[in-house]
């Protein structure tokens, strides 16, 4: 949830004109981490909660594409990238590891 409020932050300094591409596709990736993770885990088994999971990555990985791009089209600086990308890095070898932990 951290990320989610880091991300929004960011993207609120984005051009109006990608309110409804790229911003939109990020803030819903973005959002759907904590929501898989939450969802998963009212889940009556370990399979079912590590797919949600595997939703969460994956949605992680996509929100890791869309910043990268958000760089190279100079809506994000360096400095910003840098700790977003470390923080989505960090989340994803925590919710893989904890994924193996219920397989």
């Amino acid at each position: 949830m951290k990320l989610a409020k880091t991300v929004y932050v960011l993207t609120s300094n984005f051009p109006v004109h990608e309110k409804y591409g790229l911003i939109s596709q990020i803030n819903r990736a973005v959002v759907s981490v904590p929501s898989n993770i939450a969802e998963g885990s009212s889940r009556n088994s370990n399979k079912e909660f590590s797919h949600f999971l595997s939703i969460a990555i994956g949605s992680l990985f996509e929100l890791e594409t869309q910043i990268i791009l958000a760089y190279d089209f100079g809506f994000i600086d360096k400095e910003n990238i840098e700790v977003v990308i470390a923080e989505i890095i960090i989340l994803q070898k925590m919710i893989t590891n904890f994924r193996k932990t219920l397989e």
